[in-house]
């Protein structure tokens, strides 16, 4: 079973940049994956997915232009830049794995099949 393990997260000031790491523990290349977020009482909100090959990405609006999802197979790693950041940023960040191959890239949480442990991201304002 393929294992993901986020790491990058912290604290940090408004406007600042943060790259958050998920490390896969086998290959990912044949899966589109992708990243969640979450806060207290809320429920998971989607972020980003990146298709095979990076040949397609998604972001949620409320990221779009800030946030840059990557991927490098080689390293079976994903990664999340994220550049001027806010306070509604915070939360616990979560890299997905999506094992079947669809025409399109899915925002809804149950669609995809492994989660990591997630990493907190906390802006200060």
């Amino acid at each position: 079973q393929l294992q993901l393990v986020e790491s990058g997260g912290g604290l940090v000031q408004y406007e600042s940049s943060l790259r958050l790491s998920c490390e896969a523990s086998g290959q990912i290349s044949t899966y589109a994956m992708g990243w969640f977020r979450q806060t207290p009482g809320k429920e998971r909100e989607f972020v980003a997915a990146i298709g095979r090959n990076g040949d397609r990405t998604k972001y949620a609006d409320s990221v779009k232009g800030r946030f840059t999802i990557l991927r490098d197979d080689v390293e079976n790693t994903v990664y999340l830049q994220m550049n001027s950041l806010k306070p509604e940023d915070t939360a616990i960040y979560y890299c997905v794995a999506d094992f079947y191959y669809r025409d399109v890239l899915m925002t809804i949480s149950t669609a995809y099949d492994v989660w990591g442990p997630g990493t907190q991201v906390t802006v200060s304002s």
